[in-house]
């Protein structure tokens, strides 16, 4: 049986909506972020030593990486689901987009996120101001330019085709899902995407989108 160690309002999140789109049988363990911290609870260190979500169990495997989860899923149970087949121009961008969610989008995610908090955590009075003007200073000239050239990319790249391998609905669909999430939440034009609002509506529509959010609980990515 498969085990998600599931966190809640996290990259998790996708991977229960992967085994619903797979109709596999699946548990949920779950954790709850530290209120003040946000931060993972320290049980999730028992079954990896990172002790990040989302980690999934099966058997005596233990997968940790969103990116690794699916690509396991996919290959071990797919049966030839959700991905395109080898060697096409569809699984080229398949791969990539499975790469980039991680590899080149959430870290400018993480910086705003990160910058957006410093001002408002716990600090000497004294030193707000200096913290608030620095923090403004990165979001405006690096961070957030970053988000907006990210988002007009999405934008580009989805007049290519409806969704982000090609014509079809595969998993790197799924994996871009947290990204794009953020990218509303954290991205000034986003809002005004056409296309990426309508990706974003095709997902939440798909019922195995739906029974995701039934059994994981209420999803929110922090802005």
């Amino acid at each position: 049986m498969i085990s998600v160690h599931h966190l809640n309002n996290s990259r998790s999140q996708r991977v229960l909506w992967l085994l619903e789109e797979l109709g596999l049988d699946y548990d949920i363990v779950r954790y709850e972020r530290d209120e003040q911290t946000l931060l993972a609870p320290p049980g999730l260190r028992a079954v990896h030593p990172l002790g990040k979500s989302p980690v999934i169990t099966d058997g005596d495997r233990t997968i940790a990486e969103s990116g690794a989860i699916i690509e396991y899923l996919v290959g071990w149970y797919g049966d030839g689901r959700l991905a395109p087949a080898p060697r096409t121009e569809e699984r080229l961008r398949y791969t990539y987009w499975m790469h980039y969610a991680e590899g080149s989008a959430m870290p400018q995610l993480l910086l705003a996120i990160v910058f957006r908090r410093i001002p408002k955590s716990p600090m000497p009075f004294l030193v707000r101001p200096i913290a608030r003007g620095i923090c403004d200073k990165v979001l405006a000239t690096l961070v957030e330019p970053q988000l907006e050239r990210h988002t007009d990319y999405l934008e580009s790249e989805l007049s290519r085709s409806e969704w982000f391998a090609g014509d079809a609905f595969t998993a790197a669909d799924i994996q871009m899902s947290f990204v794009v999430e953020a990218l509303v939440a954290r991205s000034r034009s986003a809002a005004s995407k056409k296309r990426l609002n309508d990706w974003l509506a095709r997902i939440h529509a798909r019922p195995a989108y739906a029974r995701a959010l039934e059994r994981g609980g209420p999803f929110e990515v922090p802005g």
